[in-house]
């Protein structure tokens, strides 16, 4: 080769690696670009104790998705999940604490009480999702105050209808369970003595089944078939909504019919519920996240309660459970399960 060629060969090579690192840096500063840009996106916590496969987690993003919020492109999820223990829900909250949010999402009364301890001074708005928003937590449901609002589905005022239609539903019932947590939530013990009220003015006689696990509310299960139960009443909490689908399937296999406070206990094999939907629940949360994201102060957000609840009952679980629906439950039902 001649040194001419020699020399364009070089000038070649060095023009090919010349481009080359070009290329490399402008993709090094792209993503530089890329994380700094996402660094500066608002970021929004999730505390829940559900799965975060979960529909109704599904459910609230996609209620974001809805109002414009595409993940990467104008907002960042920093999702936490008790996987079914809220016993970690302080932990998890103290490490939601620390992660620059700008708006907390937290699931139940537990969840509220350890996101508000864990921010302290930190003003971290709180969005919260429960059944019963705790008085003490809040100044009032039209005006919050502080740093948290959310959403209930005012689960306590409507114990007295669920013991209403679940003696519509089986007219011989004598004698209920009630399964509850009420260390986790403090909503569950007035839940509770209005149960207790219902059942007197029903003739029913009502025993407390307290429970803190998966392990404890199966051992619950065979309390209840060793007392002679003839039904259930189910609270909603962060423990039984992680656990629908197992709670349907143990009033099942121990032949108990159930009441429910969430549809979506239904949709899984439960006999009935009467309530909101759970995954309506955390949809509702999704403007609050908005709003608070848009510069609204969470206190001055009145606290949003359902104005309407359904009636759904699986007829298919009946049958099962030798259970003639009477016609008027299947006039009033808003879905029927087949």
């Amino acid at each position: 080769m001649t040194a001419p060629m020699k020399g364009r060969v070089k000038r070649r090579l060095a023009a090919i690696v010349a481009a080359g690192i070009l290329l490399l840096c402008h993709g090094l500063l792209s993503l530089a670009a890329y994380a700094q840009q996402a660094d500066k996106l608002p970021r929004v916590g999730v505390l829940t104790n559900s799965p975060l496969t979960s529909a109704h987690y599904a459910a609230f993003r996609q209620a974001l998705r809805d109002l414009g919020y595409v993940e990467g492109k104008n907002i960042t999820f920093v999702p936490k999940s008790a996987q079914g223990n809220a016993d970690l829900f302080p932990e998890l909250a103290r490490e939601l604490a620390g992660a620059n949010l700008n708006v907390m999402v937290v699931a139940g009364d537990e969840g509220l009480r350890a996101a508000k301890e864990a921010t302290g001074t930190i003003p971290t708005p709180i969005v919260a999702v429960t059944c019963d928003m705790l008085e003490s937590l809040i100044v009032s449901i039209a005006r919050p105050g502080g740093k948290a609002t959310g959403v209930t589905c005012i689960s306590k005022e409507l114990a007295a209808k669920r013991l209403q239609l679940l003696k519509e539903l089986i007219p011989t019932l004598a004698n209920i369970a009630v399964l509850y947590n009420p260390w986790g939530d403090r909503n569950k013990e007035l839940e509770y003595k209005q149960i207790q009220e219902a059942a007197t003015s029903l003739d029913l006689t009502s025993r407390a089944y307290e429970v803190r696990s998966l392990t404890e509310i199966e051992k619950a299960f065979a309390l209840m078939a060793q007392d002679h139960t003839q039904a259930v009443v189910i609270f909603a909490d962060v423990l039984t909504s992680s656990h629908q689908k197992q709670l349907a399937d143990l009033t099942l296999r121990n032949g108990l019919p159930a009441i429910f406070a969430f549809r979506e206990f239904v949709d899984m094999g439960g006999l009935i519920s009467y309530g909101s939907g759970l995954n309506d629940l955390w949809r509702r949360a999704a403007p609050y996240v908005d709003k608070i994201l848009k510069g609204a102060n969470p206190g001055d957000l009145p606290i949003d309660q359902p104005t309407r609840f359904e009636l759904v009952v699986n007829l298919k679980t009946a049958k099962t459970l030798g259970i003639q629906v009477p016609a008027s439950l299947l006039v009033s039902a808003d879905d029927l399960i087949e």
